[in-house]
């Protein structure tokens, strides 16, 4: 018998295709003790008794909307010590209109900058740019991204807005570009944990789909942050 429940909430927005990123990390979480449930509606959240049952919650879900009801109990679950995790839009492009929810999880995505216009085609490659994902002096000594090195992506480049809260463990950076609006480097948090009450927040940007969540690099960094934000996992 598994000691501990994982709860997937999955949903929203097709293209980040939230059955089948999810899916990816199943034999993941059962093959480290976890009994897993899935929902496909965030109202679960207003389940207290679930909740308290429950060591992590894996989030999938992009855009949408959340009840008064399932927000505050999401916030009362991770506050007592429920891990709260997930990847990209499924937890930065959330419930975007609610405000509890974009201060638990601590940062925002509002953009993902195209490719130049001459390279713009109409189709669903034009956010796919090359950026790096480097990691940080914290994110070097921690556990979740110990021993990775900076590394290299062609997907969706996550511009966030975020605070101080945040322990930034990897960054990416938008470059100034004369078809854009701004005019020098913007930096922004691509991997980042949280402590929110007795709960940890695990959060990281890159994951539009499952080719992404392939990479070897994302894949050990959000396997690693699953486990470290669950209810029970060592200091």
């Amino acid at each position: 018998m598994n000691s501990r429940r994982a709860l997937i909430v999955r949903g929203g927005w097709p293209g980040h295709q939230p059955v089948e990123t999810t899916d990816l990390f199943l034999p993941f979480l059962e093959s480290n003790g976890f009994d897993v449930r899935i929902e496909d509606s965030s109202e679960i959240y207003a389940d207290a008794a679930v909740l308290a049952e429950t060591d992590l919650i894996v989030q999938a879900v992009s855009m949408s909307e959340i009840s008064a009801a399932a927000v505050k109990g999401l916030r009362d679950a991770v506050l007592a010590g429920t891990g709260f995790a997930g990847w990209h839009g499924g937890i930065v492009d959330s419930y975007r209109v609610n405000s509890d929810y974009l201060q638990l999880v601590g940062g925002q995505f509002v953009k993902h900058p195209a490719k130049a216009p001459d390279q713009i085609r109409g189709d669903g490659a034009d956010s796919f740019v090359p950026h790096t994902i480097a990691i940080t002096d914290l994110g070097r000594e921690h556990e979740i991204t110990r021993g990775i090195a900076d590394f290299a992506l062609t997907t969706e480049q996550y511009w966030v807005l975020h605070d101080d809260l945040d322990d930034v463990l990897a960054t990416t950076t938008h470059p100034a570009r004369s078809d854009q609006p701004w005019h020098r480097p913007v930096t922004s948090p691509a991997v980042w944990t949280r402590s929110w009450g007795a709960g940890r927040v695990f959060v990281a940007t890159p994951g539009h789909d499952v080719e992404v969540l392939r990479d070897s690099n994302v894949r050990t960094i959000v396997e690693r942050g699953l486990l470290w934000a669950s209810r029970g996992e060592p200091a």
